[in-house]
């Protein structure tokens, strides 16, 4: 089994109204065998591996099987409908006969008030109803995770069945609750369809990023034999690595590519956040999904499909939802019990009225009724996902990608930031700031640094050359470059040059706080020292963070003196220095005794320990195995976005805590009121409604809520 390939599927699914009706669907899933089945009621995605792709036709059936739609494969993204969603139809179809039937409580006209035109008025409603909510309700008891639709199943039927026995045997209108039973039915329909709209605009941001995803591409064709270049229109899902692309002003770039030709200017604000455009010539990069605001390019694909940057951020968004955080596993567990609690507490009402106490069956039932469909537990359910779906989105947009709602409880409960150096708080980028030489003049030494250095890919080594490239050049016999101590170079007349750390030179001199030494014939010439350029806002990041009582820490691999002076122009408290990977994960482990820590970091050295944190949080212009190991990603490398993501998991925090006291104080206040009959079942049908569509608004509001 550990050597099977497991293909990920997705599939969009309707009906999917509560958080227990995921569980039905999952569970069922898992039961036939699938791996890692998700299923999320607020995107209606139910995602899942399989071996055996022969299986997907049995997945889909068995979703059917639970009384839900599969509509397609969430890969094809959602194409814009026309008309109205299923939801709607039936809402609207059964608010057409409900309206005469509530209004024979305000209107005197006979035929409001007959028996036999209530029944036929009140058939089709409870028709959807028993389809809609009995089908779900049933295979959800199947499946052992009962849900809400159970609830509004049971109270729409009992009011029926009860009416419909007074009517055949005439009892007269005592017994007569057929607007309630279609009341409870459209109106938790209306209910649904709200939700159905509301949490349509929660997922947007995906939808969003899928529909980028689809337009055509100009294809650049060389002919064979003419050597012409011709223009075929083509979707951009059919490119192939290598293909070239025509882009012109206002064109979506269609694929991960290198302009070869052209100049223009690019809106990356999909990816970064920035809506300042970014100029763009022969040689740079760019991003598929990207508007060209201005110019023309040709750009050769580098990446199609599912390996461009905006695939693997949608597909990171979506394995981010998945992830739930501590409280949504409190909810799940208390939904879960919730339903069956619900009905004993119904039949302990039922039966105290009745037999407890004078009161007439009719009287005893509608309370008994009222408590079903005033403790349906949607807003319990909506509660978490919803906020968790539309914080992540936000924080998508904001150019932050943060892999899930555990990520989200982690870094609200962070008190210690630990900053690398190289990349993360400086650009990596270095500057020559002194050059001292020993019985040779300047300009020969720098013509020497700079015929070795320009063999080497090394930061430090582009640095010297491109700070010495007006120097004379040397023609070396031989020039080698050692990994982690330096190049050594012989020229015609046998002299060695060797430049590199103080390793190098250690055996000659003491002085060890200088970034380049350089030998000639085993005695010292001259050293050298380089600056790394602090990124622009690190310094404001610091100060805020430490201004919200967070403690900051540097931690490197760089020598202590370097790290000093870098933490004492940022003003960071704490430093470790000349770490290697190994002791950064101490160093991590023994912070974490004392609180939450959030490392932020780039390199593969900091893999370890970012992965070691409470939550890692890394670059996206790292190396990939330090965004793989980090919970959060910070687009284009903008240390600056840390702030806003603290404030963003913070803010949605803030919003679930709302979201749950909303829904409990709901339940647990409307129950009692219920139990003792001062809420009707209609009431109650509209106040549940009420509570679903006040916590999904809730969440809504982080979509523009300030952050704190």
């Amino acid at each position: 089994m550990s050597d099977q390939f497991f293909k990920p599927v997705a599939y969009k699914v309707e009906g999917m109204s509560c958080t227990n009706c995921a569980l039905g669907i999952q569970r069922a899933l898992e039961k036939e065998g699938f791996h890692n089945v998700h299923a999320d009621f607020t995107s209606g995605e139910v995602r899942l591996e399989v071996a055996d792709e022969s299986r997907l036709p049995m997945a889909v059936k068995r979703i059917e099987s639970l009384g839900y739609e599969v509509k397609q494969d969430v890969d094809h993204g959602d194409k814009p409908r026309s008309g109205l969603a299923p939801i709607e139809k039936k809402f609207w179809f059964s608010a057409i006969f409900t309206i005469p039937l509530i209004l024979h409580m305000f209107l005197p006209f006979a035929i409001l008030h007959d028996d036999i035109f209530q029944l036929i008025m009140t058939i089709p409603v409870f028709t959807v109803g028993f389809f809609h909510f009995g089908r779900s309700a049933w295979n959800s008891l199947r499946s052992g995770v009962t849900n809400m639709d159970v609830l509004i199943f049971l109270g729409s039927t009992a009011a029926f069945v009860y009416s419909l026995i007074g009517t055949i045997y005439n009892l007269g209108h005592d017994y007569l609750f057929y607007e309630t039973s279609a009341s409870i039915i459209s109106i938790v329909l209306l209910g649904n369809m709200l939700e159905h709209r509301s949490v349509k605009k929660t997922t947007s941001a995906i939808d969003d990023l899928v529909r980028l995803q689809k337009n055509t591409a100009r294809k650049l064709i060389t002919e064979m034999y003419e050597g012409q270049e011709t223009i075929e229109e083509v979707d951009a899902s059919l490119l192939e690595m290598g293909d070239r692309v025509l882009v012109n002003t206002g064109d979506k770039i269609p694929v991960d590519g290198e302009i070869y030709w052209g100049t223009g200017s690019v809106d990356e604000s999909l990816i970064s956040g920035e809506s300042v455009p970014v100029d763009k010539e022969k040689g740079h990069k760019v991003v598929g999904g990207t508007l060209l605001l201005s110019g023309t390019l040709r750009v050769k694909a580098t990446a199609t499909g599912k390996d461009t940057v905006l695939s693997q951020i949608i597909e990171m968004v979506r394995d981010a939802q998945k992830d739930k955080p501590r409280l949504q596993n409190l909810a799940d567990k208390i939904s879960m019990i919730f339903v069956p609690a619900v009905v004993i507490l119904a039949l302990v009402t039922l039966t105290y009225w009745f037999f407890g106490t004078e009161l007439p069956f009719r009287d005893s039932l509608m309370r008994g009724i009222a408590v079903l469909v005033i403790a349906c537990p949607c807003a319990l359910g909506l509660a978490i996902p919803t906020a968790v779906v539309v914080g992540l989105g936000r924080s998508a947009k904001s150019g932050i990608l943060i892999k899930g709602g555990t990520a989200v409880d982690k870094l609200t409960a962070v008190d210690t930031v630990v900053f690398d150096k190289t990349g993360t708080l400086t650009t990596g980028s270095f500057r020559v700031t002194r050059l001292e030489c020993f019985g040779k003049s300047e300009d020969s030494v720098r013509s020497v640094l700079y015929s070795m250095e320009k063999h080497s890919s090394h930061p430090i080594a582009k640095a010297i050359t491109s700070a010495f490239q007006k120097s004379g050049t040397i023609r070396f016999d031989r020039v080698e470059e050692e990994k982690g101590l330096g190049i050594t170079a012989v020229d015609k007349e046998g002299n060695r040059f060797v430049a590199g750390s103080y390793n190098v030179a250690s055996h000659l001199t003491d002085e060890d706080t200088h970034q380049v030494y350089l030998l000639m014939n085993d005695q010292l010439i001259a050293w050298l020292d380089l600056e790394d350029e602090i990124k622009e806002g690190a310094v404001d990041v610091i100060q805020t963070l430490q201004k919200r009582g967070l403690k900051t820490v540097l931690l490197s691999g760089d020598r202590q003196f370097r790290c000093d002076a870098i933490a004492k122009t940022l003003g960071i408290e704490k430093v470790y220095a000349e770490k290697l990977p190994n002791q950064k994960l101490d160093v991590i482990e023994q912070l974490s005794r004392e609180g939450y820590v959030a490392m932020v970091g780039d390199g593969i050295n900091d893999a370890p320990a970012l992965a070691k944190a409470h939550v890692g949080i890394s670059m996206s212009d790292a190396t990939q195995v330090a965004v793989k190991s980090a919970e959060v990603v910070l687009l284009k490398g903008d240390l600056s976005l840390l702030e806003k993501a603290f404030g963003t998991t913070r803010t949605t925090r803030r919003t679930i805590k709302e979201n749950l006291f909303w829904a409990f104080f709901y339940n647990v206040s409307a129950i009692p009121l219920a139990m003792v009959g001062l809420l009707t079942p209609i009431v109650a049908a509209f106040a549940m409604a009420a509570s679903d569509v006040i916590v999904v608004l809730n969440s809504l509001r982080l979509k523009t809520r300030r952050l704190r």
